[in-house]
């Protein structure tokens, strides 16, 4: 079977190995959402709360994603037109929030905007009313702490594809800053802001450690803490189950509206020359200065605080705690693992001309959450074994599941290109299985292996979803977080979330490092 898969000549069997491949993942996605269909019977079981989480879902999702967008704009405008010391490290770490837990983040929000934050301790002092993060706007506001970063990282990047031909062929001919705005900057935001917008639509249709963690009550409860209400507190699975359809429901339209939303922005071929990094002064200046400022300020604070309040006390934290991280840190190894092993058969696959449905299979993840996927795969294994049983391997397998996509966006282009340079090459030496692995696949894709790796890891320690579903006397790191936020230890949680947001950096780093050094 390695034989075929990693075959590089083409024959009879080049292939079989990523089509097989796709089609289990496939049907492990499909067969799990099957299971949630078939038990839920019909959406005559939801009730009027039900239908309010819905519409709530949806309201917080457009709305952060506005906010997002809208926020974004004048930030990497202002990183896309100056030079500063550390404008690199800042654009650097505006991608940290991706890999970063989110039950970290959300104890830091809570460091600052919680009952006993820094902000509500200046309003207490200043006489006027304190500020809660709990309900809505507590969603929302960590909605945008995670999406702005991203937000800016899109615009930026349709900043800097506009040609450098063009901003100098405006500054010959005297454009002001106006006039630069309505002929290259707006046609380059029509094109790029429908995009950014959906994806953070996307990103947020589908959160639910945020809603566990800032939401809940009737008028602030997502379909995915719905979800896991249903089936955690009132067992109640053919509820959890058709909560589940409606999920996949909204995240197949929003897929659908935004392969159809990019406007071109028709800028045509530059000669890809860097652009001067020099924007009008004035007033201008200021605002830039203010627009970046505000920006480090808003994402960096939560962390920093967290830090502080948490470094001192991390040689004290209890033995449950260095399980649940040890813990934790072996089952992000496995499921890193095994999203490799997939995504690099795929990959290999679609690079040798594999049908479109085996690049489509790899996407399926993207259409259900975790807790969908969990909640189908508990109905088709619950005749079998108890939910604690399973709590620990269906969280590494879904894991290594939901990364897939992203493991395999970092290997296609790579593995193309090493399939079009040296595929003739390889298969006139005969190259096949091992030997093929070890002289070309291996060094050839390191770089890329190692960064969708350390990715996985990282979204894997981090993952505060599955395993609530099962919450097991044997909780990973994020779940023993949540626990001692839950009990008000917050010196504990704050220790604890040091010492996740490390382990979650280290691992990437690890993985990102060793890619690089045996490219």
């Amino acid at each position: 079977m390695a034989g075929g898969v990693l075959a590089v000549r083409p024959g009879a069997r080049s292939g079989w190995g990523g089509a097989a491949t796709a089609a289990l993942l496939a049907a492990l996605i499909l067969g799990t959402l099957a299971a949630v269909a078939v038990y839920a019977g019909g959406l005559s079981g939801l009730g009027p709360w039900d239908w309010r989480a819905v519409w709530f879902t949806i309201w917080q999702a457009a709305l952060s994603a506005s906010l997002s967008a809208a926020l974004a704009v004048p930030v990497a405008k202002a990183l896309a037109r100056r030079d500063f010391p550390g404008r690199a490290v800042l654009v650097t770490l505006l991608g940290a929030p991706f890999i970063l837990p989110v039950i970290v983040a959300i104890m830091g929000l809570v460091s600052v905007f919680g009952r006993n934050g820094v902000i509500n301790g200046a309003l207490t002092a200043l006489g006027l009313p304190e500020i809660s993060i709990y309900g809505w706007q507590g969603v929302i506001l960590a909605h945008v702490f995670f999406n702005l970063p991203l937000s800016v990282r899109l615009i930026l990047q349709g900043w800097q594809a506009i040609p450098a031909e063009r901003f100098r062929l405006a500054e010959s001919l005297g454009f002001a800053p106006g006039d630069i705005a309505r002929h290259l900057e707006r046609p380059m935001l029509r094109a790029v802001l429908p995009g950014v917008w959906l994806a953070v639509f996307l990103v947020c249709l589908t959160s639910f450690a945020v809603a566990l963690a800032l939401g809940g009550g009737p008028k602030a409860t997502t379909v995915e803490l719905a979800i896991y209400q249903a089936f955690r507190f009132d067992f109640d699975m053919g509820r959890a189950a058709t909560l589940g359809l409606v999920q996949v429901g909204l995240c197949l339209a929003a897929m659908a509206i935004a392969s159809r939303v990019t406007i071109p922005s028709a800028f045509g071929a530059g000669m890809d020359g860097a652009v001067a990094l020099r924007g009008p002064g004035g007033w201008r200046r200021v605002g830039d200065a203010a627009a970046i400022l505000l920006a480090a300020g808003f994402l960096l604070w939560p962390m920093l605080s967290v830090i502080v309040a948490g470094l001192p006390r991390i040689a004290g934290l209890e033995a449950s705690v260095w399980d649940a991280a040890m813990r934790s840190v072996v089952m992000a190894l496995v499921s890193a693992f095994a999203a490799l092993v997939l995504g690099l058969v795929l990959a290999l696959a679609i690079a040798r001309g594999a049908g479109r449905w085996v690049e489509a299979a790899g996407m399926l993840p993207l259409i259900a959450s975790p807790l969908v996927l969990g909640t189908g795969l508990y109905l088709i294994l619950r005749i079998w074994v108890t939910p604690q049983q399973i709590a620990l391997p269906v969280t590494v397998a879904i894991n290594a599941i939901m990364a897939l996509p992203f493991v395999l966006r970092a290997l296609i282009p790579a593995a193309r290109a090493m399939q079009d340079d040296f595929g003739r090459l390889a298969a006139s030496l005969d190259l096949n299985g091992w030997p093929l692995l070890r002289y070309l696949v291996l060094p050839r894709l390191a770089r890329p292996l190692g960064f969708a790796g350390g990715l996985a890891a990282a979204l894997a320690m981090g993952d505060l979803g599955v395993i609530t579903l099962f919450a097991s006397d044997q909780p990973t790191l994020p779940l023993k977080l949540y626990q001692l936020m839950n009990a008000y230890r917050m010196g504990d949680a704050a220790a604890c979330a040091v010492l996740l947001m490390a382990i979650s950096f280290a691992l990437f780093w690890v993985f990102d490092k060793g890619g690089r050094l045996r490219a």
